[in-house]
């Protein structure tokens, strides 16, 4: 770690160290878990991490969270909350992520309150505010969270520096956005859609993919996977047995999307899940990827 980036995260320990507790919003993402080491370090006990389990949580990842925690030595808890008790939220329009963070944030509070803890704090770094749309953001400031990475002005490549400083294995985790960014905007979000994700995404974790998406086009399964892992995703094998067990978790197709990994690639505005990870917005042209699936006339001879 640089002495600039050294001095940034000395800064935001000092933050931290201000306060006679913290709760925070813990994903077991490369933010959260910074947040989460300097936080203990700041305030020892009085620190916890709290992670939000939901429909929209894979199981994966809330057992990685509570094991990076444990690495971290914090106090993890756990609450439970449904984002699909909101309608706006099910409606998936371009502000689900303001629903969505604006409920599990309050559950974060209410997690502090019993506590007799007064903040709450995010992983929001300061490279998040540049990259276009992010209504998530918008429950941040309304509900006065604090940013330690963002005030002190902390990158997300300065992020992963200084989770290599405190030896965390998340410093090179991709960024792991919500099961509800893989649905197209505008096509509801329910728990059978979730499920199958969830599901589907299983397959290729078990298969050793690392940057990966199944995006549900309302029965069309299209897979990602990052551009050095096109080759894997195209072994006649794992061809067979993602059509086999994704038409059997009610998909009606099962697709491999040529053109490879791209955040957010389904929906019409920047999003980020509750970690500050964002999902982007087009393709590389600028247009949403679901027109390009399901608008666009092919030729037929």
């Amino acid at each position: 770690m640089d002495d600039d980036v050294a001095a940034k995260a000395a800064a935001a320990r000092e933050h931290l160290a201000e306060r006679d507790g913290v709760l925070v919003a813990f994903s077991g993402g490369v933010d959260s878990s910074v947040v989460a080491a300097l936080a203990r370090d700041a305030l020892g006990d009085d620190a916890v991490a709290c992670t939000a389990k939901s429909e929209t949580l894979p199981a994966e990842e809330l057992d990685d969270a509570a094991r990076v925690a444990d690495d971290i030595g914090i106090d993890h808890a756990i609450v439970e909350f449904s984002e699909l008790d909101d309608p706006n939220f099910v409606a998936n329009g371009d502000d689900r992520c303001y629903h969505c963070r604006t409920m599990r944030l309050s559950r974060m509070y209410e997690a502090a309150t019993e506590r007799g803890i007064g903040t709450v704090c995010d992983g929001t770094n300061a490279s998040d505010p540049g990259e276009g749309h992010r209504p998530g953001l918008e429950a941040v400031e309304e509900l006065d969270v604090v940013s330690p990475l963002l005030q002190a002005g902390i990158t997300k490549a300065e992020v992963r520096q200084i989770a290599e400083h405190y030896d965390l294995d998340v410093a090179d985790k991709p960024s792991m956005a919500c099961l509800s960014s893989r649905i197209p905007t505008g096509l509801e979000v329910t728990e059978e859609r979730l499920t199958r994700i969830e599901q589907a995404e299983r397959l290729l974790r078990t298969w050793g993919f690392s940057q990966f998406r199944v995006r549900d086009h309302d029965g069309l399964a299209r897979i990602e996977v990052g551009a050095d892992e096109l080759e894997a995703a195209l072994n006649p094998d794992f061809v067979a047995a993602a059509r086999d067990h994704m038409l059997e978790l009610g998909f009606d197709h099962v697709t491999l999307d040529l053109q490879g990994y791209e955040t957010g690639s389904v929906s019409p505005a920047s999003e980020a899940d509750a970690d500050g990870e964002g999902e982007n917005a087009v393709n590389r042209d600028g247009e949403p990827v679901v027109e390009d699936v399901f608008a666009r006339d092919y030729p037929t001879s």
